[in-house]
Protein backbone atom coordinates (compact mmCIF):
# COMPACT_ATOMS: atom_id res chain seq x y z
CA UNK A 1 0.00 0.00 0.00
CA UNK A 2 1.32 3.50 -0.82
CA UNK A 3 2.58 5.64 2.04
CA UNK A 4 2.26 9.41 2.43
CA UNK A 5 4.20 11.85 4.58
CA UNK A 6 1.96 14.40 6.22
CA UNK A 7 2.10 17.60 8.23
CA UNK A 8 -0.94 18.37 10.33
CA UNK A 9 -2.24 20.34 13.30
CA UNK A 10 -3.73 18.78 16.41
CA UNK A 11 -6.86 20.04 18.16
CA UNK A 12 -4.63 22.38 20.21
CA UNK A 13 -2.78 23.71 17.19
CA UNK A 14 0.41 21.75 17.77
CA UNK A 15 2.41 20.65 14.71
CA UNK A 16 2.41 16.93 13.99
CA UNK A 17 4.38 15.08 11.33
CA UNK A 18 4.27 11.43 10.39
CA UNK A 19 3.72 8.78 7.75
CA UNK A 20 0.36 7.18 6.92
CA UNK A 21 -0.52 4.32 4.60
CA UNK A 22 -3.52 4.88 2.31
CA UNK A 23 -4.60 4.12 -1.27
CA UNK A 24 -4.57 7.84 -2.18
CA UNK A 25 -3.98 11.31 -0.78
CA UNK A 26 -7.74 11.85 -0.42
CA UNK A 27 -8.11 8.74 1.72
CA UNK A 28 -5.05 9.75 3.75
CA UNK A 29 -6.59 13.19 4.39
CA UNK A 30 -9.90 11.57 5.40
CA UNK A 31 -8.14 9.28 7.85
CA UNK A 32 -6.24 12.19 9.38
CA UNK A 33 -9.44 14.18 9.83
CA UNK A 34 -11.18 11.16 11.38
CA UNK A 35 -8.23 10.90 13.75
CA UNK A 36 -8.81 14.47 14.94
CA UNK A 37 -6.00 16.07 12.89
CA UNK A 38 -6.16 18.95 10.41
CA UNK A 39 -3.92 18.10 7.41
CA UNK A 40 -1.68 20.87 6.08
CA UNK A 41 0.54 19.03 3.60
CA UNK A 42 0.41 15.48 2.24
CA UNK A 43 3.08 14.14 -0.12
CA UNK A 44 4.21 10.77 -1.36
CA UNK A 45 6.64 9.11 1.02
CA UNK A 46 9.74 7.47 -0.40
CA UNK A 47 11.20 5.02 2.06
CA UNK A 48 14.98 5.06 2.23
CA UNK A 49 16.47 2.13 0.42
CA UNK A 50 19.45 0.52 2.03
CA UNK A 51 20.72 -2.54 3.77
CA UNK A 52 18.66 -1.79 6.88
CA UNK A 53 15.45 -1.41 4.87
CA UNK A 54 16.17 -4.55 2.86
CA UNK A 55 16.73 -6.57 6.02
CA UNK A 56 13.47 -5.25 7.51
CA UNK A 57 11.59 -6.34 4.41
CA UNK A 58 13.25 -9.76 4.36
CA UNK A 59 12.75 -10.39 8.07
CA UNK A 60 9.56 -8.60 9.20
CA UNK A 61 8.86 -8.84 12.94
CA UNK A 62 6.46 -11.57 13.97
CA UNK A 63 3.20 -10.60 15.63
CA UNK A 64 3.28 -12.08 19.13
CA UNK A 65 0.45 -12.77 21.55
CA UNK A 66 1.55 -9.76 23.59
CA UNK A 67 0.93 -7.52 20.57
CA UNK A 68 -2.63 -8.85 20.30
CA UNK A 69 -3.15 -8.31 24.04
CA UNK A 70 -2.13 -4.68 23.67
CA UNK A 71 -4.24 -4.24 20.52
CA UNK A 72 -7.35 -5.73 22.19
CA UNK A 73 -7.02 -3.59 25.29
CA UNK A 74 -6.43 -0.43 23.27
CA UNK A 75 -9.47 -1.16 21.10
CA UNK A 76 -11.56 -1.65 24.24
CA UNK A 77 -10.42 1.68 25.71
CA UNK A 78 -10.93 3.60 22.46
CA UNK A 79 -14.34 2.12 21.72
CA UNK A 80 -15.51 2.63 25.30
CA UNK A 81 -14.53 6.28 24.90
CA UNK A 82 -16.72 6.51 21.80
CA UNK A 83 -13.94 6.67 19.20
CA UNK A 84 -15.10 5.37 15.77
CA UNK A 85 -13.55 2.09 14.65
CA UNK A 86 -11.74 3.60 11.66
CA UNK A 87 -10.25 6.37 13.75
CA UNK A 88 -9.18 3.90 16.42
CA UNK A 89 -7.51 1.63 13.86
CA UNK A 90 -5.81 4.59 12.20
CA UNK A 91 -4.24 5.68 15.48
CA UNK A 92 -3.18 2.17 16.42
CA UNK A 93 -1.74 1.50 12.94
CA UNK A 94 0.28 4.72 12.92
CA UNK A 95 1.68 4.17 16.42
CA UNK A 96 2.10 0.38 16.42
CA UNK A 97 5.47 -0.71 17.82
CA UNK A 98 5.29 -3.86 15.69
CA UNK A 99 5.67 -2.86 12.04
CA UNK A 100 3.92 -6.01 10.80
CA UNK A 101 0.91 -5.35 13.02
CA UNK A 102 0.82 -1.75 11.76
CA UNK A 103 0.69 -2.96 8.14
CA UNK A 104 -1.99 -5.50 9.07
CA UNK A 105 -4.19 -2.86 10.69
CA UNK A 106 -3.72 -0.64 7.63
CA UNK A 107 -5.05 -3.50 5.50
CA UNK A 108 -7.98 -3.93 7.89
CA UNK A 109 -8.80 -0.21 7.52
CA UNK A 110 -8.72 -0.51 3.73
CA UNK A 111 -11.11 -3.47 3.93
CA UNK A 112 -13.45 -1.52 6.21
CA UNK A 113 -13.46 1.42 3.83
CA UNK A 114 -14.46 -0.92 0.98
CA UNK A 115 -17.65 -1.84 2.86
CA UNK A 116 -16.77 -4.96 4.85
CA UNK A 117 -17.50 -5.31 8.55
CA UNK A 118 -14.72 -5.57 11.13
CA UNK A 119 -14.88 -9.34 11.63
CA UNK A 120 -14.67 -10.01 7.87
CA UNK A 121 -11.75 -7.59 7.61
CA UNK A 122 -9.88 -9.33 10.44
CA UNK A 123 -10.63 -12.74 8.89
CA UNK A 124 -8.47 -11.79 5.89
CA UNK A 125 -5.43 -12.21 8.16
CA UNK A 126 -5.81 -15.74 9.61
CA UNK A 127 -2.13 -15.86 10.60
CA UNK A 128 -2.73 -12.91 12.95
CA UNK A 129 -6.34 -13.23 14.08
CA UNK A 130 -7.50 -16.75 14.92
CA UNK A 131 -10.90 -18.18 14.06
CA UNK A 132 -11.92 -17.76 17.70
CA UNK A 133 -10.82 -14.11 17.74
CA UNK A 134 -12.75 -13.33 14.56
CA UNK A 135 -15.82 -15.24 15.79
CA UNK A 136 -15.95 -13.28 19.04
CA UNK A 137 -15.56 -9.98 17.20
CA UNK A 138 -18.46 -11.00 14.93
CA UNK A 139 -20.51 -11.83 18.02
CA UNK A 140 -19.65 -8.44 19.50
CA UNK A 141 -20.74 -6.69 16.29
CA UNK A 142 -24.11 -8.45 16.16
CA UNK A 143 -24.81 -8.02 19.88
CA UNK A 144 -23.63 -4.39 20.13
CA UNK A 145 -21.06 -5.30 22.79
CA UNK A 146 -17.89 -5.01 20.73
CA UNK A 147 -16.03 -3.02 23.39
CA UNK A 148 -16.78 -5.68 26.02
CA UNK A 149 -15.65 -8.43 23.64
CA UNK A 150 -12.31 -6.70 23.13
CA UNK A 151 -11.93 -6.40 26.92
CA UNK A 152 -12.57 -10.12 27.38
CA UNK A 153 -10.22 -11.01 24.52
CA UNK A 154 -7.48 -8.90 26.08
CA UNK A 155 -7.89 -10.65 29.43
CA UNK A 156 -7.96 -14.12 27.88
CA UNK A 157 -4.90 -13.55 25.70
CA UNK A 158 -3.04 -12.03 28.65
CA UNK A 159 -3.56 -15.27 30.61
CA UNK A 160 -2.26 -17.21 27.60
CA UNK A 161 0.89 -15.06 27.52
CA UNK A 162 1.51 -15.64 31.22
CA UNK A 163 1.04 -19.41 30.87
CA UNK A 164 3.47 -19.58 27.93
CA UNK A 165 6.06 -17.59 29.91
CA UNK A 166 5.74 -19.96 32.88
CA UNK A 167 6.18 -23.03 30.67
CA UNK A 168 9.24 -21.51 28.99
CA UNK A 169 10.68 -20.63 32.38
CA UNK A 170 10.15 -24.19 33.62
CA UNK A 171 11.84 -25.68 30.54
CA UNK A 172 14.75 -23.24 30.38
CA UNK A 173 17.03 -25.14 32.78
CA UNK A 174 16.29 -28.61 31.30
CA UNK A 175 16.92 -27.24 27.80
CA UNK A 176 20.26 -25.81 28.90
CA UNK A 177 21.28 -29.12 30.50
CA UNK A 178 20.27 -31.14 27.42
CA UNK A 179 22.24 -28.78 25.17
CA UNK A 180 25.28 -29.14 27.43
CA UNK A 181 24.99 -32.94 27.38
CA UNK A 182 24.79 -33.06 23.57
CA UNK A 183 27.76 -30.69 23.25
CA UNK A 184 29.79 -32.74 25.75
CA UNK A 185 29.05 -36.02 23.95
CA UNK A 186 30.04 -34.49 20.60
CA UNK A 187 33.32 -33.09 21.92
CA UNK A 188 34.20 -36.34 23.71
CA UNK A 189 33.44 -38.45 20.61
CA UNK A 190 35.50 -36.26 18.29
CA UNK A 191 38.49 -35.26 20.42
CA UNK A 192 38.78 -37.31 23.63
CA UNK A 193 37.92 -40.91 22.72
CA UNK A 194 40.18 -41.06 19.61
CA UNK A 195 43.16 -40.06 21.76
CA UNK A 196 42.46 -42.88 24.21
CA UNK A 197 41.60 -45.36 21.43
CA UNK A 198 45.21 -45.58 20.29
CA UNK A 199 46.32 -46.39 23.83
CA UNK A 200 43.55 -48.99 24.18
CA UNK A 201 44.57 -50.72 20.94
CA UNK A 202 48.16 -51.03 22.13
CA UNK A 203 46.99 -53.01 25.15
CA UNK A 204 45.86 -55.95 23.06
CA UNK A 205 43.15 -58.39 24.04
CA UNK A 206 39.46 -57.69 24.32
CA UNK A 207 38.45 -54.32 25.71
CA UNK A 208 35.70 -54.00 28.34
CA UNK A 209 32.12 -53.47 27.07
CA UNK A 210 31.86 -49.78 28.13
CA UNK A 211 35.10 -49.03 26.28
CA UNK A 212 33.92 -50.83 23.12
CA UNK A 213 30.69 -48.80 23.23
CA UNK A 214 32.60 -45.52 23.51
CA UNK A 215 35.00 -46.43 20.71
CA UNK A 216 32.13 -47.51 18.44
CA UNK A 217 30.27 -44.24 19.12
CA UNK A 218 33.39 -42.24 18.38
CA UNK A 219 34.12 -44.11 15.14
CA UNK A 220 30.52 -43.65 13.97
CA UNK A 221 30.65 -39.93 14.70
CA UNK A 222 34.00 -39.35 12.95
CA UNK A 223 33.68 -41.74 9.99
CA UNK A 224 29.95 -41.50 9.24
CA UNK A 225 28.92 -38.01 10.35
CA UNK A 226 27.37 -37.32 6.93
CA UNK A 227 25.06 -40.32 7.30
CA UNK A 228 24.17 -39.27 10.84
CA UNK A 229 23.25 -35.76 9.68
CA UNK A 230 21.23 -37.07 6.73
CA UNK A 231 19.48 -39.62 8.94
CA UNK A 232 18.66 -36.99 11.55
CA UNK A 233 17.34 -34.62 8.89
CA UNK A 234 15.20 -37.36 7.33
CA UNK A 235 13.73 -38.28 10.70
CA UNK A 236 13.04 -34.63 11.58
CA UNK A 237 11.34 -33.74 8.29
CA UNK A 238 9.56 -37.10 8.12
CA UNK A 239 8.01 -36.60 11.56
CA UNK A 240 7.19 -32.99 10.71
CA UNK A 241 5.48 -34.04 7.47
CA UNK A 242 3.48 -36.74 9.24
CA UNK A 243 2.37 -34.37 12.00
CA UNK A 244 1.28 -31.81 9.39
CA UNK A 245 -1.04 -34.38 7.79
CA UNK A 246 -4.63 -34.67 9.04
CA UNK A 247 -4.27 -38.17 10.51
CA UNK A 248 -0.83 -37.48 11.97
CA UNK A 249 -1.90 -34.20 13.55
CA UNK A 250 -4.90 -35.89 15.18
CA UNK A 251 -2.75 -38.69 16.64
CA UNK A 252 -0.08 -36.23 17.79
CA UNK A 253 -2.62 -34.03 19.54
CA UNK A 254 -4.07 -37.10 21.24
CA UNK A 255 -0.60 -38.31 22.24
CA UNK A 256 0.30 -34.90 23.71
CA UNK A 257 -2.24 -35.37 26.50
CA UNK A 258 -0.65 -38.71 27.46
CA UNK A 259 3.00 -37.71 27.47
CA UNK A 260 4.77 -38.37 30.78
CA UNK A 261 5.06 -35.28 33.00
CA UNK A 262 4.10 -32.85 30.18
CA UNK A 263 0.74 -34.48 29.40
CA UNK A 264 -0.78 -33.50 32.76
CA UNK A 265 0.12 -29.85 32.22
CA UNK A 266 -1.35 -29.83 28.70
CA UNK A 267 -4.53 -31.58 29.85
CA UNK A 268 -5.21 -29.16 32.70
CA UNK A 269 -4.33 -26.17 30.52
CA UNK A 270 -6.81 -27.43 27.90
CA UNK A 271 -9.56 -27.79 30.53
CA UNK A 272 -8.86 -24.27 31.79
CA UNK A 273 -8.93 -22.88 28.26
CA UNK A 274 -12.17 -24.71 27.38
CA UNK A 275 -13.91 -23.54 30.55
CA UNK A 276 -12.87 -19.90 30.15
CA UNK A 277 -13.65 -19.73 26.44
CA UNK A 278 -16.99 -21.49 26.87
CA UNK A 279 -17.94 -19.07 29.66
CA UNK A 280 -16.78 -16.09 27.60
CA UNK A 281 -18.87 -17.09 24.58
CA UNK A 282 -21.96 -17.96 26.64
CA UNK A 283 -21.66 -14.66 28.48
CA UNK A 284 -21.76 -12.90 25.09
CA UNK A 285 -25.21 -14.40 24.50
CA UNK A 286 -24.20 -17.04 21.95
CA UNK A 287 -26.37 -20.20 21.71
CA UNK A 288 -24.74 -23.31 23.19
CA UNK A 289 -24.51 -25.15 19.87
CA UNK A 290 -22.72 -22.23 18.19
CA UNK A 291 -20.59 -21.67 21.28
CA UNK A 292 -19.28 -25.25 21.21
CA UNK A 293 -18.39 -24.92 17.52
CA UNK A 294 -16.45 -21.70 18.16
CA UNK A 295 -14.69 -23.00 21.29
CA UNK A 296 -13.80 -26.38 19.76
CA UNK A 297 -11.84 -24.73 16.94
CA UNK A 298 -10.04 -22.42 19.36
CA UNK A 299 -8.46 -25.14 21.55
CA UNK A 300 -5.59 -25.89 19.10
CA UNK A 301 -6.04 -29.63 19.63
CA UNK A 302 -7.88 -31.61 16.98
CA UNK A 303 -8.57 -34.54 19.30
CA UNK A 304 -10.24 -32.26 21.86
CA UNK A 305 -11.99 -30.38 19.06
CA UNK A 306 -13.54 -33.61 17.79
CA UNK A 307 -14.77 -34.46 21.31
CA UNK A 308 -16.24 -30.97 21.79
CA UNK A 309 -17.99 -31.10 18.42
CA UNK A 310 -19.48 -34.45 19.43
CA UNK A 311 -20.99 -32.59 22.40
CA UNK A 312 -22.55 -30.15 19.94
CA UNK A 313 -24.08 -33.00 17.98
CA UNK A 314 -25.53 -34.49 21.18
CA UNK A 315 -27.07 -31.15 22.18
CA UNK A 316 -28.63 -30.84 18.73
CA UNK A 317 -30.31 -34.21 19.42
CA UNK A 318 -31.80 -32.76 22.60
CA UNK A 319 -29.37 -34.07 25.24
CA UNK A 320 -28.13 -31.96 28.15
CA UNK A 321 -24.68 -30.34 28.27
CA UNK A 322 -23.55 -32.40 31.26
CA UNK A 323 -24.65 -35.65 29.63
CA UNK A 324 -22.89 -34.91 26.34
CA UNK A 325 -19.78 -33.79 28.25
CA UNK A 326 -19.76 -37.09 30.13
CA UNK A 327 -20.08 -39.01 26.84
CA UNK A 328 -17.19 -37.03 25.32
CA UNK A 329 -14.78 -38.71 27.75
CA UNK A 330 -12.30 -35.84 28.08
CA UNK A 331 -13.57 -34.04 31.20
CA UNK A 332 -12.83 -34.99 34.78
CA UNK A 333 -15.39 -35.33 37.56
CA UNK A 334 -15.11 -31.70 38.71
CA UNK A 335 -16.04 -30.23 35.32
CA UNK A 336 -18.92 -32.67 34.85
CA UNK A 337 -20.32 -31.96 38.30
CA UNK A 338 -20.06 -28.17 37.86
CA UNK A 339 -21.76 -28.36 34.45
CA UNK A 340 -24.61 -30.34 35.94
CA UNK A 341 -25.05 -27.86 38.79
CA UNK A 342 -24.83 -24.94 36.35
CA UNK A 343 -27.59 -26.38 34.19
CA UNK A 344 -29.88 -26.85 37.16
CA UNK A 345 -29.24 -23.35 38.56
CA UNK A 346 -28.89 -21.47 35.25
CA UNK A 347 -25.40 -20.23 36.16
CA UNK A 348 -23.30 -22.30 33.78
CA UNK A 349 -21.18 -19.35 32.62
CA UNK A 350 -20.38 -18.26 36.20
CA UNK A 351 -19.43 -21.77 37.30
CA UNK A 352 -17.27 -22.22 34.20
CA UNK A 353 -15.28 -19.14 35.23
CA UNK A 354 -14.74 -20.75 38.66
CA UNK A 355 -13.60 -23.96 36.95
CA UNK A 356 -11.20 -21.99 34.74
CA UNK A 357 -9.73 -20.17 37.75
CA UNK A 358 -9.30 -23.49 39.56
CA UNK A 359 -7.50 -25.12 36.63
CA UNK A 360 -5.34 -22.05 36.06
CA UNK A 361 -4.05 -22.55 39.61
CA UNK A 362 -3.63 -26.26 38.88
CA UNK A 363 -1.63 -25.43 35.75
CA UNK A 364 0.67 -23.16 37.76
CA UNK A 365 1.23 -25.93 40.28
CA UNK A 366 1.71 -28.54 37.53
CA UNK A 367 4.33 -26.33 35.82
CA UNK A 368 6.26 -25.99 39.07
CA UNK A 369 5.98 -29.74 39.58
CA UNK A 370 7.09 -30.32 35.98
CA UNK A 371 10.34 -28.45 36.56
CA UNK A 372 10.92 -30.37 39.81
CA UNK A 373 10.23 -33.69 38.02
CA UNK A 374 12.50 -33.06 35.02
CA UNK A 375 15.56 -32.11 37.06
CA UNK A 376 15.99 -35.55 38.75
CA UNK A 377 15.51 -37.26 35.37
CA UNK A 378 18.24 -35.14 33.82
CA UNK A 379 20.48 -35.74 36.83
CA UNK A 380 20.11 -39.51 36.40
CA UNK A 381 20.82 -39.26 32.66
CA UNK A 382 23.90 -37.11 33.32
CA UNK A 383 25.11 -39.53 35.99
CA UNK A 384 24.68 -42.47 33.58
CA UNK A 385 26.70 -40.64 30.93
CA UNK A 386 29.48 -39.81 33.37
CA UNK A 387 29.46 -43.41 34.63
CA UNK A 388 29.77 -44.77 31.10
CA UNK A 389 32.66 -42.44 30.32
CA UNK A 390 34.42 -43.26 33.58
CA UNK A 391 33.99 -47.00 33.09
CA UNK A 392 35.07 -46.85 29.45
CA UNK A 393 38.26 -44.91 30.24
CA UNK A 394 39.36 -46.35 33.57
CA UNK A 395 38.52 -50.06 33.16
CA UNK A 396 41.23 -50.60 30.49
CA UNK A 397 43.69 -48.66 32.64
CA UNK A 398 42.82 -50.87 35.59
CA UNK A 399 43.45 -53.96 33.43
CA UNK A 400 46.79 -52.48 32.36
CA UNK A 401 47.70 -51.85 35.99
CA UNK A 402 46.90 -55.47 36.91
CA UNK A 403 49.04 -56.75 34.02
CA UNK A 404 51.93 -54.56 35.13
CA UNK A 405 51.72 -56.05 38.64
Amino acid sequence: MPAFKYKARGHRGDAIEGVIEAPSTDVAATRLIEGGLTPIDISAYQEKVGLGGDLKDLFPPKIELLDLVQFSRQMYSLMKAGVPILSALHGLSANARNRTLGHTLAGVMESLESGRDLSSSLAQYPDVFSVFYVSLVRIGETSGRLDEVFRQLGGYLDREVKTVKKVKSALRYPSFVLTAIVAAITIINIFVIPAFAQVFESLGGQLPLPTRILVAMSNATINHWELLLIGGALIFFGVRYYVSSEAGRYRWHKLQLRLPMVGTVLYKATLARFSRLFALVLNAGVPIVTALSVVGRALNNEYIEERVLSMRDGIERGESVSRTANAAGIFDHLVLQMLEVGEESGTTDELLIDIADYYDDEVDYAIEKLSASIEPTLTIALAALVGLLAAGVFLPMWDLYKVAL
